[in-house]
């Protein structure tokens, strides 16, 4: 669209601008619009200016372009409604359900019941190896799983020595008697020993929960007398003081 106004002209776009909308208006010279309530000047730069109104009528510009005064130069401005609109609302129409996601618990429904069966499986198949591993080999006599293990110690096969002493001593111990089981303390067991080999089994034991419990560890001794002086304890038929029992 152009305006003819004296010796300039001036267009605007859009053509046909409704209520809103941005309208660009490019003049021959550097242009100066007049402010007017009828509508708002969005931006300004050199010849163009952009304007917008929400007044569904024609508005009319006035200012000045290269010096020269202009007025009532008319941009027409339509309405976005329809001739006689009763200007009701549209209907509302529901919202639409939307499904709820399934696939993402079945998936981990499966997940879980896939790993549940694998562990299952792991297990069996672990106490199927072991029990054959039983029945393949007799359990030793407890002397001789003491003596054993004592052997392995001594040779270096532990790096907490002291405290895999400790436990097989205790559980030789209480293989040769229900009062000595490995569910006492050390406290609770060393009064129910023999006084003859009372020493050799107190530093044993106390060696060993130093070494699992102190944040030191164990103190410096002679692991291999001990361990010797451990082996003393097969050949007793009790270590225990019946009056403990």
């Amino acid at each position: 669209m152009i305006f003819l106004f004296l010796i300039f002209t001036a267009t605007f776009r859009p053509a046909a601008p409704t209520v809103g909308d941005l309208i660009t208006i490019d003049f021959p010279q550097r242009v100066v619009l007049d402010p007017s309530p009828s509508y708002e000047i969005v931006s300004r730069k050199g010849t163009r200016v952009v304007i917008r109104t929400f007044e569904p009528k024609p508005i009319a510009l006035s200012g000045v372009s290269g010096g020269v005064r202009f007025r009532n130069l008319t941009v027409p401005v339509k309405s976005v409604l329809q001739p006689k609109d009763k200007l009701e609302p549209a209907p509302l129409r529901p919202p639409v359900r939307v499904p709820y996601p399934r696939a993402p618990f079945v998936a981990m429904g499966v997940a879980a019941l896939l790993a549940a069966v694998i562990w299952t499986a792991v297990v069996l198949r672990a106490r199927s190896q072991l029990a054959d591993r039983e029945s393949k080999e007799p359990p030793l006599e407890p002397a001789e799983r003491f003596r054993q293990k004592i052997a392995a110690l001594r040779s270096g096969a532990y790096s907490n020595r002291w405290a895999v002493l400790a436990d097989e001593t205790r559980i030789f111990l209480s293989a040769l008697s229900p009062h000595l089981g490995t569910e006492l303390t050390t406290s609770q067991l060393l009064p129910r020993v023999d006084a003859k080999h009372f020493a050799t089994i107190a530093q044993i034991l106390r060696q060993g929960d130093l070494e699992k419990f102190s944040p030191w560890g164990a103190p410096l001794a002679d692991f291999d007398s001990l361990a010797e002086r451990a082996l003393d304890l097969i050949p007793l038929p009790s270590v225990i003081e019946e009056a403990a029992a």
